[in-house]
């Protein structure tokens, strides 16, 4: 290999120093350092003049101090005249934000937009209009039901901005996070980008530079033949609709059956003023918190109210999670490419062992394990977690135990990948195959 040096963030350097050993060279030196008042300084200690850089960073724990460091170090080797800087980052930074754009409940992170009505970028679905040409008063409604007709349309005036927009996807005001991260990474003078398993792969779209996705599959198919018992006879499973394409690809490589475990959530059309509405008609009765109703396979929840009549309409919806395919008595994978807060996945296997399911294996491309995860995935119908070193799983393995969990090596994929990027060689063969 010729001119070739890997540096390591702070993110994850025992991945980095793995795929230094596989290449036979010593990690890059680098000294990141922190101010006082948090800002970020680099420092290499190698010379990158006409060197080919590779700098590894994965987005997992404090995304946005390890995404401004990434942004430094390329910024920093532009600056001191490498001849290419590849970005080679396991977890992509906010990739997972593409798919928030579809959320139902508005902006990521819960945020509500309160103030007027935006219009949608797409064209808005007919709404029913109110016999009322005002806002209807408790006394109007509570009449109206009196003389039998249907309360539905009043309620549905009664709705505020924020549930009238939330059946609809796509919203002008939600920040376009991924055309922003990758003109930043482009700005600093990234010139080639790795990853592995993008939560959605039209990030790769964002970029004008060349991105390469390298896939888990590989690694996933060969523990799966090699450490699954009578594979054959198991089942692949996908905790949600968005991962059916990634996990239903080694079902049919391996050609094992396939299961769906399907989520939706409808608005309830017809509505009628109970007592939730004989509250809200009450001015010396208090607001009513957010409640859940959970049942087997149906779950309710009403949004909070406010303390206005025209901002306290009953939010209620319905979630029907559904198993499409067979477990019963059966060993079942399931497939994942990224479990942050586990609610997904531990849902997932609690259903499975309800239908009859003998043993549950989690497959899990990142690990990022936010907050309470490992404590949920220590205490679920989970059997055995696998996933990969893509995120730093140290302190995550201890808190889970190595009789539950195992890690995958994903460095000689990225190893090979560097040395076939600075021969000139394709990587294709790393989309099928592995390393």
């Amino acid at each position: 290999m010729r001119d070739i040096i890997v540096f390591s963030g702070s993110s994850n350097p025992d991945l980095a120093e793995r795929v230094c050993r596989n290449l036979g060279l010593p990690p890059g030196k680098v000294e990141l350092r922190k101010f006082a008042n948090g800002e970020t300084s680099v420092q290499y200690g190698d010379s990158v003049r006409d060197k080919d850089v590779f700098i590894i960073q994965t987005g997992a724990g404090h995304v946005n101090d390890l995404f401004m460091e990434l942004l430094i170090m390329i910024s920093a080797c532009k600056m001191a005249s490498a001849k290419r800087i590849t970005v080679i980052c396991p977890l992509f930074f906010y990739s997972r934000q593409v798919d928030s754009k579809g959320s139902k409940r508005g902006a990521p992170n819960g945020a509500q937009h309160k103030g007027t009505q935006i219009a949608d970028s797409v064209p808005s679905s007919p709404k029913l209009v109110s016999r009322f040409s005002h806002d209807p008063t408790p006394k109007e409604i509570l009449n109206q039901k009196a003389r039998g007709s249907s309360a539905a349309p009043a309620l549905q005036t009664l709705r505020t901005n924020d549930a009238a927009i939330a059946t609809t996807g796509y919203r002008s005001w939600i920040a376009q996070s991924g055309t922003l991260v990758a003109n930043l990474i482009t700005s600093a003078g990234a010139n080639h980008i790795i990853t592995m398993d993008l939560h959605d792969a039209q990030f790769q779209g964002f970029f004008d530079i060349p991105v390469d996705n390298l896939l888990s599959k590989p690694l996933f198919q060969h523990y799966i033949t090699n450490y699954v018992p009578d594979y054959k006879n198991c089942v692949i499973v996908s905790p949600d609709a968005g991962g059916a394409k990634r996990a239903a690809a080694i079902a049919d490589v391996l050609s094992m059956p396939f299961a769906l475990i399907h989520k939706e959530r409808r608005q309830m059309a017809d509505q009628t003023p109970s007592q939730d509405l004989m509250a809200h008609s009450n001015p010396s009765s208090s607001s009513v918190n957010s409640v859940s109703f959970a049942t087997p396979g149906l779950s309710m929840q009403r949004s909070p109210s406010t303390a206005s009549m025209s901002q306290s309409a009953v939010e209620q919806y319905v979630a029907t999670t559904m198993l499409v395919g067979e477990v019963q008595d059966k060993v079942c994978v399931l497939i994942d490419d990224l479990v942050d807060t586990s609610s997904t996945i531990t849902r997932a296997a609690s259903l499975l062992k309800d239908q009859g399911a003998k043993y549950v294996y989690a497959l899990i491309t990142h690990g990022i394990f936010s907050g309470d995860a490992t404590s949920k995935l220590k205490n679920s119908a989970i059997d055995k977690i696998i996933t990969t070193n893509s995120v730093d799983q140290t302190t995550h393995y201890t808190q889970i135990g190595a009789d539950t969990m195992v890690i995958l090596d994903v460095s000689r994929i990225f190893s090979e990948a560097i040395r076939r990027i600075n021969n000139g060689e394709s990587v294709s063969m790393l989309y099928d195959h592995g390393w």
